[in-house]
């Protein structure tokens, strides 16, 4: 997998979400091995977890066809099980964007081998929608949106990440910063970025993304031909907002400007 993608800890922080709604394995308790599995040849599987004390789960997310998947889970296989006796379940989601044309299994003279291979863009993404959890609605960006409007989707799972988390700033960060590195593994960040911006009338200053803030609101200005201190340019930028339909005292609110002197500059 490429890890410049979406990290090792997106995917820690993801896992029991794709065990949930993606392969429907039941979770009451995990433990994280693959700190264990470190070798000379550092061959290191995406995730590997003791699930409920009973068996091994080992997951690995795939963005790209490799024509060797089924020898290197091979591989992982006796890797893990020079550590332990326990069952192992293992399972390759791709979520690539090109068809996928990965074999899942092994036949070679006396060795019959196989592992679960799931297409994400077999999964309806109305399924994960429809469940509204923060999660789900960042897993579904990844999922098949059929003959549905992908603006339409995108813009609907943005409004309901903040829906769902606004009281709790960093919650919406972590989501949005998931969103945004699964996005790009399916060429939708563009997209994305869009319903951002859209997003960002509202609650701007909460957004991770590089782009978006204050920033914008000078560039405006900068566009216009209108040197301005930061300052003016916030007051400008907020009557954009204001323009968009968004109350002048929430505006006032959000940006910091007394009302007063947002409604004396109109």
């Amino acid at each position: 997998m490429n890890k410049d993608v979406i990290s090792k800890e997106a995917i820690k922080t993801l896992v029991i979400d794709i065990a949930k709604y993606i392969l429907e394995i039941e979770i009451n308790q995990i433990e994280f091995l693959d700190k264990e599995l470190q070798r000379i040849e550092d061959r290191r599987a995406d995730i590997v977890a003791k699930i409920d004390n009973s068996y091994i789960l080992h997951l690995e997310i795939q963005n790209s066809n490799d024509k060797y998947m089924h020898l290197r889970m091979l591989r992982y296989f006796t890797d893990i099980s020079f550590l332990t006796d326990m069952k192992i379940v293992q399972y390759v989601v791709y979520i690539g964007k090109e068809k996928l044309n990965m074999k899942s299994n092994l036949t070679l003279h006396n060795i019959n081998y196989n592992y679960n291979l799931i297409d994400m863009k077999n999964i309806d993404c109305e399924k994960l929608i429809s469940l509204d959890t923060p999660d789900s609605l960042v897993l579904a960006i990844l999922c098949d949106f059929k003959d549905k409007n992908a603006d339409d989707i995108i813009n609907f799972i943005l409004r309901r990440l903040y829906e769902k988390t606004k009281e709790n700033e960093t919650e919406f960060k972590k989501y949005m910063l998931m969103l945004e590195e699964l996005s790009e593994n399916r060429n939708l960040i563009e997209l994305v970025k869009k319903g951002e911006e859209m997003l960002s009338q509202i609650n701007y200053e909460k957004l991770p993304s590089y782009y978006l803030g204050l920033e914008r609101g000078i560039e405006r200005g900068i566009e216009k031909g209108i040197e301005r201190g930061k300052s003016e340019a916030k007051i400008d930028y907020a009557h954009v907002m204001i323009e968009l339909g968004i109350a002048p005292e929430i505006v006032a609110n959000k940006l910091q400007i007394p009302l007063e002197e947002l409604l004396k500059n109109r």
